[in-house]
C-alpha cells in the first residue's frame, strides 16, 4: 500500500526486453535499500524489486514488468532518461499524508490541458470511460502516483490544480498536453459503486 505521496524521483537507466520488461531505474541510496522483494510505485505502478545496488554515490534498483502490467499503464513509454515519480510502501505507524493507494493502475488518462492560475497550474485529463464514473469533485485520484484532490468534472473530463510544490518535489513540471499518465482510481470510489450496483 501507499499513499500518493512522491518521495524520490527516478531516472530510467536501461530497459532489457526478455519475456517481460527488465527496468533498472536510478534513485538515491536510501530508496535503493529496500529488500530484494519489497514494493515501490514507479509512476504509480506497483513493481518488485529484483536487484539493487550503489554505483558511484548514486542508488540503483531492478524491476521486472509484466506485459499485462504494460498494457494497462504508460509505462511502454519508458525510455533511457525518463524521469519517474517514486513512492516506497507503507510501513505500520507511517504518516498517511495523501489517500490509500494500492499502485495497481486502472487505465491511462491524457492530459488535455495546462493552464496557470496564479502561482498553481489547472490541469485537464480525459479519463477512460468506463473509469470516468469514479471519479467525482472534491475526492481523490492518483495521478502517476501522486495523490491529488478532483477539482470539477464533466462527463470523462476532469481537472485537478497542480502547486508549485507538488511540480517541484515530482515529474509534473515535465508533464505536457497530450502525454499519457497511469490513473487509478480511489479505491472507496470503487467499492462504493460496487455496493450501489448490488443494492
Amino acid at each position: 500500500m501507499f499513499t500518493g505521496i512522491v518521495t524520490d524521483i527516478g531516472e530510467i537507466a536501461t530497459l532489457e526486453r526478455t519475456g517481460d520488461l527488465r527496468a533498472r531505474i536510478l534513485c538515491t541510496p536510501a530508496t535503493a535499500r529496500a529488500d530484494l522483494g519489497a514494493s515501490i510505485a514507479c509512476d504509480g505502478v506497483c513493481l518488485t524489486v529484483v536487484g539493487a545496488g550503489e554505483t558511484d554515490g548514486r542508488g540503483w534498483f531492478d524491476v521486472d514488468v509484466s506485459a499485462e502490467t504494460v498494457s494497462k499503464s504508460n509505462l511502454a513509454s519508458w525510455a533511457p532518461g525518463s524521469r519517474i515519480n517514486l513512492e516506497r510502501a507503507l510501513k505500520v505507524g507511517d504518516e498517511l499524508g495523501g489517500h490509500i493507494v494500492t499502485g495497481h493502475a486502472d487505465g491511462v488518462a491524457e492530459i488535455l490541458s495546462e493552464t496557470d492560475e496564479g502561482d498553481s497550474t489547472r490541469v485537464l485529463f480525459r479519463a477512460p470511460g468506463p473509469l470516468a464514473k469514479f471519479i467525482a469533485p472534491k475526492g481523490s485520484v492518483t495521478l502517476n502516483g501522486t495523490s491529488l484532490t478532483v477539482n470539477e468534472v464533466e462527463g470523462d473530463v476532469f481537472g485537478v490544480n497542480l502547486i508549485p510544490h507538488t511540480k517541484q518535489v515530482t515529474t509534473w513540471g515535465d508533464r505536457r498536453p497530450g502525454d499519457r499518465v497511469n490513473l487509478e482510481i480511489d479505491t472507496l470510489a470503487r467499492y462504493v459503486a460496487r455496493l450501489a450496483e448490488a443494492g
